[in-house]
């Protein structure tokens, strides 16, 4: 995995989450919020922990930003700001620029002023939760579009000690298994085989990746009682 500079602005509690998880990921984080208490909570959590006022150009080049690969705007609340702060992001040059919308009008603006990525974190975990609700037992769910998605599940009972071959999935279920999870055999972490074949055999406490129809990932309850 390539090492990557990253700029966090924002460290509320989604902007928090991100520059720990990407530190965790090996990559270098700054980062930055106006409030102090923010700052020090997450100053043991990434490279550089700054305290400034993002709406201003000079402090964000003292600290910097100009230098990073990548910006995370995660000011989705005050919407002013946002907009305040991307574009003096996107003035200092910086080529990729991730940035949290509370609203879709928020989201298209964010669009217009040219950034690369824009989030809705609200949507996405109501969304996750929908489906969660809807298929008992998903642990993860991961919208591809509007029509495809990806899941996550413990693997069903009666798939367990069977092959891919013989469980038949795409034809059955119109689903096709793109990962499977199981922990490793020291039992100290776990294992992804992507892209298993069709000789492989699905264990106790595996975990499953499927991928399809929308259509079919909301009957998947129903289609494995049958």
């Amino acid at each position: 995995m390539k090492r990557r500079t990253f700029a966090v602005i924002g460290l509320g509690r989604f902007g928090a989450a991100m520059a720990a998880t990407l530190t965790e990921l090996g990559q270098d984080v700054i980062g930055i919020d106006s409030n102090e208490e923010r700052v020090q909570e997450m100053a043991d959590h990434v490279l550089q922990a700054v305290q400034l006022d993002a709406v201003d150009e000079r402090a964000l080049r003292a600290a910097g930003i100009q230098d990073v690969d990548v910006a995370v705007v995660s000011i989705g609340e005050n919407i002013e700001s946002s907009l305040l702060v991307v574009m003096q992001v996107k003035e200092l040059g910086v080529g990729e620029i991730i940035a949290k919308a509370v609203t879709p009008l928020h989201g298209r603006i964010l669009k217009k002023l040219g950034v690369t990525r824009v989030i809705y974190p609200d949507r996405e975990m109501a969304i996750r939760m929908a489906h969660s609700l809807v298929v008992p037992n998903v642990t993860d769910y991961i919208e591809l579009s509007r029509d495809f998605s990806i899941v996550e599940l413990p693997a069903p009972a009666d798939w367990v000690g069977r092959s891919l071959k013989d469980l038949a999935l795409r034809p059955k279920y119109g689903l096709t298994l793109i990962a499977i999870k199981r922990k490793s055999p020291t039992g100290d972490g776990e294992i992804t085989n992507v892209a298993p074949t069709a000789d492989d055999l699905i264990a106790v406490g595996d975990t499953l990746a499927l991928l399809g129809d929308n259509d079919r990932l909301a009957q998947l309850d129903r289609l494995l009682k049958r």
